[in-house]
């Protein structure tokens, strides 16, 4: 039998970066900016709006401006704002010159509920405004569409996994893009709320596994040495598509228009996507070594470089990386995941890789909702609050191939939930310091989520690597539940918030210190690989 070949020995051969794996990574450009689309579009389809009362004694349809001089006399103010859906009782029918609109033809003492509404900008439509979601009593339903974007991710993220580990990672790409971008467009023409919500749920359901499997198709083709800078450029891809909302949303001010201007985009890009190569890794892993030879000659003779005779022999008479004969010749996820539990380190490993990824998924997106708290216009804000993400994606690239991987992880885990709590102490006057230091404190939470989605992808086996990775990734959206709910904390205590991020980011940042150190360090194929990746750490290779 000949000696075992590991698969990052046949990149060195066929070249670990080269045109074949950049074509790959950039057709990956185009579902990493269609999972950012999906991944958000709620932030806009479902933003509340600014509304106060019209008051048809005062003011006509065609007219009527969200802030007037008269209007404090006709409805209440809260922080400076009108009351959104009430107003002052009117003494008398007024009539004839609105401009004489005055306190004393109201009654303060007299405050009725109002249903027809004046809105701050008239030409954005979202469905609070198409839906009547307005008032207090409906502002559940605008936050449920959020919990249940998110609960269908948790749930796509585990399907998605299962699909691609069984049936490959380029048709769960293909079918996660056509079935998301299918669903987002007929959610455009949701004729009501309830119609929209079931839609909002089974898009990501379907579609919001992209981001994973591109993920995991470029990772696989390249060598330890350009991990980091293949998920840098997803990073900063993947926040450029963010940013790319914002822009929309600038000239695209109804809702379906908006929906279609993302999801459309992703019919058309299957044509260009069906080129994809599937992963060589996983064709290995299912014992289909003739296309996966037939893939690795197509990127030898795209780097121009040769594909020696006793690769090609080798993966022609050998069961690749077979070492577990007591399991069946195709092994279900359950069989594979009872595997992986018998190894003591890679069960130990699994729980705290499910709560790193609930505390950073938590941290980012809370973080990403208080912004509102930031002033100025709010696309220009959601903008460059994922811009700022771009900085610690390129840094990621310089930094991670000079530092291990655990000690990275942990200081930028460390120093976010610093950061967080230490803007607890500064006065609420200092804006300015607040938001310079919550701009800190996503760059930091936005590295640490960059950098756990090389770990987690770098710990686990070939054969349960996406399946792994979706399940912590699954976990981890519990997080995007519990975020929504923080302001309802703010309200019991007002730095509770900020306090429960901090404290939950510390935590975390010490239990990484269980991790192995994975830098430079071929990917394990097995289950016995992963779990002695701890004899592999960044200390021993520096000492030989």
């Amino acid at each position: 039998m000949a000696p075992p070949l590991a698969f990052d020995d046949v990149l060195v051969e066929i070249g670990t970066f080269g045109r074949f794996q950049l074509r790959q990574f950039l057709l990956m450009i185009l579902p990493l900016v269609f999972n950012a689309f999906s991944n958000l579009s709620y932030v806009f389809t479902a933003a509340d709006l600014k509304y106060r009362c019209y008051i048809p004694e005062c003011e006509n349809r065609t007219d009527a401006a969200y802030l007037t001089e008269w209007l404090p006399a006709a409805v209440p103010y809260q922080r400076n704002q009108p009351a959104g859906c009430e107003r002052y009782e009117a003494f008398v029918n007024i009539s004839g010159d609105y401009l004489q609109c005055q306190a004393s033809d109201f009654n303060h003492s007299a405050i009725t509920r109002c249903f027809d509404f004046v809105y701050e900008d008239k030409a954005a439509t979202t469905i609070v405004n198409e839906f009547n979601l307005t008032c207090d009593e409906n502002t559940w339903k605008i936050t449920l569409v959020g919990t249940i974007h998110s609960v269908a991710q948790g749930l796509a993220l585990l399907l998605g996994g299962l699909f691609s580990d069984r049936y490959g990672r380029k048709w769960a790409l293909l079918l996660s893009i056509g079935l998301g971008s299918t669903l987002g467009i007929v959610r455009s023409f949701s004729v009501n709320y309830e119609m929209f919500l079931v839609l909002e749920f089974l898009e990501p359901l379907l579609g919001s596994t992209m981001y994973t499997t591109a993920f995991i198709l470029g990772q696989e083709l390249v060598g330890p040495k350009h991990r980091v800078f293949a998920k840098s450029l997803c990073l900063v891809v993947f926040a450029l598509g963010e940013a790319t909302m914002g822009v929309i949303a600038m000239f695209v001010h109804n809702w379906r228009h908006y929906l279609l201007a993302l999801f459309v985009p992703g019919l058309v890009s299957l044509a260009f996507l069906w080129v994809t190569a599937e992963s060589v890794r996983w064709l290995l892993s299912k014992g289909r070594n003739r296309e996966a030879i037939v893939i690795l000659e197509r990127a030898a003779t795209a780097n121009r470089r040769t594909l020696s005779e006793s690769t090609l022999k080798y993966f022609a008479t050998n069961d690749y990386q077979r070492e577990t004969p007591d399991l069946p010749a195709n092994p279900s996820f359950f069989e594979q995941l009872a595997e992986v539990f018998r190894y003591k380190r890679l069960t130990i490993r699994l729980a705290i890789c499910s709560f790193c990824w609930f505390t950073n998924v938590m941290v980012y997106y809370g973080l990403t909702l208080n912004s509102v708290t930031l002033a100025g216009d709010k696309n220009v804000n959601f903008i460059l609050i994922t811009l700022v993400e771009i900085p610690g994606a390129v840094c990621m690239n310089f930094i991670l191939n000079r530092f291990p991987r655990r000690m990275t992880q942990f200081v930028s885990l460390a120093v976010c939930g610093v950061l967080c709590l230490v803007t607890l102490a500064i006065p609420e006057d200092d804006s300015w310091i607040h938001t310079a230091m919550f701009l800190f404190s996503k760059m930091a939470i936005s590295f640490s989520f960059g950098v756990l989605y090389i770990y987690t992808a770098e710990i686990f086996p070939t054969n349960l690597r996406q399946s792994l990775l979706s399940m912590c990734s699954m976990i981890g959206r519990l997080g995007s539940i519990v975020a929504p709910q923080m302001p309802l904390l703010a309200k019991v205590w007002k730095p509770l918030p900020m306090t429960l991020f901090g404290s939950i980011a510390l935590l975390s940042a010490f239990t990484i210190l269980e991790f192995p150190e994975t830098g430079n360090v071929r990917l394990p194929n097995t289950a016995s690989e992963a779990e002695n990746l701890k004899a592999n750490s960044f200390d021993s290779d520096r000492s030989e």
